[in-house]
């Protein structure tokens, strides 16, 4: 009887070792595929490291706690063209604009990449920076000639506004991902965050929350996606 009593704690240890093992060895998994995906975030404002820039890296840094590469590309400075409307590519379908003279091509190629794309902008009488709509007009244009290269990519917009616009730009920002049959998740909230002088997005309670939430729906959709 006693024997048989010790074999069992001894089987229950055993099978307790080896659960624990496998559950770690299985979280070490996840973990690692989770690594193996990327979300890049455009900022299409003027003003570098402002408040749209730290809205996208409210998300970001969400996305990183749960594994993700992350990257934020800002495009305060650089000389973005807007699309000519020559359908050059749709001839070469070689998934870049004929525009070579900016850098437009390697953000497609970013996007082209990642799993996630966000794009955030400020409001700029009540609409996105034209910095932004050049890029969402190239970048679209290529994709769709390129049988919709973005397609089921996770897709997020992020817009900080003064007072008024806002839910226009969320909205046309958001038409780039539809049309390009991306996935767009929800949040707790539109997300937008409110703020004028450089820094104000940081006093939006509500709107650093509504970037937290969405972050961590946009790494649960691309978990689910991927099968992680």
């Amino acid at each position: 009887m006693l024997q048989n009593q010790l074999t069992a704690v001894l089987l229950v240890s055993f099978l307790r070792s080896t659960f624990s093992r496998y559950l770690f060895i299985f979280h070490l998994h996840i973990v690692a595929l989770a690594m193996c995906m990327k979300v890049v975030a455009f900022n299409g404002s003027a003003r570098k490291d402002g408040n749209t820039a730290t809205l996208l890296r409210r998300v970001l840094q969400v996305l990183a706690a749960e594994g993700f590469e992350t990257e934020l590309v800002q495009l305060a400075g650089e000389q973005v063209r807007g699309c000519n409307a020559c359908r050059t590519c749709y001839t070469t379908k070689n998934k870049r604009c004929v525009i070579e003279d900016d850098k437009v091509n390697e953000y497609i190629q970013k996007m082209l990449e990642a799993d996630g794309v966000i794009l955030g902008s400020p409001v700029y009488f009540s609409m996105m920076t034209p910095e932004m709509k050049a890029l969402i007009d190239r970048a679209g244009y290529v994709a769709r000639a390129n049988q919709d290269m973005f397609k089921r990519k996770v897709g997020a917009a992020v817009v900080a506004v003064r007072r008024a616009g806002a839910m226009s730009t969320f909205d046309v920002i958001n038409h780039f991902f539809l049309i390009s049959q991306m996935i767009v998740p929800g949040s707790s909230y539109w997300n937008i965050g409110i703020g004028n002088k450089k820094g104000d997005v940081e006093s939006d309670e509500e709107g650093i929350k509504t970037m937290e939430d969405l972050g961590k729906n946009m790494a649960w959709l691309l978990k689910k996606i991927n099968r992680v």
